[in-house]
Parts: structure tokens; sequence; C-alpha cells
């Protein structure tokens, strides 16, 4: 059992890159936006409920995959560096795959601004994730986010001996996939 965690900021190409390595590896992809758009029709992003029930959906398909005869999983996530849930999150997610006997890859994506705001509105993208539709709200969320947070990793803090750091600012996604590919041998 195998699961990539793919992390970076907004529109880093996450999901994009997640596609093209499910079609080469046969993992599954699970990209953040599954459980979120799942929940949003019924309660608002940040509120208490949508935040409980994202977090639940998201661990049930962990522990379910987990114990399955899956060749593996990958999941994307914007990870907020400097948020202890996140880590928390982060650390559980690996736990629950770890104690299956499971192996876990970390692979931090980065990309320049001005080619995430290029991709924050690319037609793949919004067909997959309909609370990104609204073009200038998502923008903003983007830019906001970026202020309020660190979603980039510090040099040397993610110490997991399956780690890749890739910015892929002029790489395309099924460049990406397949360094993904060949660097863990899935």
């Amino acid at each position: 059992m195998k699961l990539v965690i793919i992390f970076g900021p907004q529109a880093a190409g996450k999901m994009t890159v997640g596609h093209e390595l499910e079609a080469i590896t046969g993992l599954k992809l699970f990209h953040n936006h599954m459980t979120i758009e799942l929940v949003h029709p019924f309660f608002d992003f940040g509120t208490p409920a949508f935040e409980r029930l994202v977090t639940l959906f998201r661990e049930q398909m962990f522990q379910e995959v987990a114990h399955s005869d899956l060749y593996g999983m990958i999941f994307t996530y914007v990870w907020a560096f400097d948020s202890p849930g996140d880590w928390a999150f982060i650390e559980k997610t690996k736990s629950t795959f770890e104690a299956a006997g499971g192996e876990v890859y970390f692979v931090e994506l980065q990309a320049e601004l001005d080619e995430r705001l290029r991709r924050n509105v690319t037609p793949h993208r919004l067909a997959h994730k309909p609370t990104k539709r609204n073009v200038q709200r998502s923008e903003e969320n983007l830019k906001v986010s970026m202020k309020a947070h660190r979603l980039y990793s510090h040099d040397g803090e993610i110490t997991h001996h399956r780690y890749l750091k890739i910015d892929n600012t002029y790489l395309s996604a099924a460049e990406t996939a397949v360094r993904i590919k060949q660097t863990f041998d899935l």
C-alpha cells in the first residue's frame, strides 16, 4: 500500500499532476476538492460543520484504502506549515497508512505566483473544482492565503526520507508525474 501526498499552495498543479500520476501508476487519486465539493453545497467553507465533515470523510477514506488491496492512493493538500492542526492532520494520515503496513511519500510542488494565477483558471481545474469557478474570489483567496499562511516548507523541515520537492513552474503535469514515479519507483 502506497500513499503519495502531493502538497503545495493553491494552483501549484497538485490535482493535475495527481491525474497524470494516477494514469501512469495505477494509484487512485483522491484530490482534496473531492470532499470540499461534496460538503460545500450544505455548509460554508470554514464553518465547524464543514470542517468536521470534510475531515470525517477524508479520514474514513484513508482507513478504508489503507486496509484494502488497492495499490495505493494519491492525496492532494494545501499544507499551512504555520498551522499545528495541518501538521497533526498530516501525521495522523501518515500514521493511518504506516500502521497498516503502507509506505508514505511526500511531494511538495512549488510554482511561481504568475504561473499559479494562470493555472487558477484552466478548464481542467474549473471542471473538477466547482467552488473555484468564481474566478475573482478564487484568485483573491489564493493571494490572501499566501499572506496569511506559510505554504512552502523550509529547507530541512520535512525530514521524512521519502520526500521530493519540485519547482514545477516550467514543467508540464506529465513531466512532473514522471519525475515522481521515477524518483519513488512507483
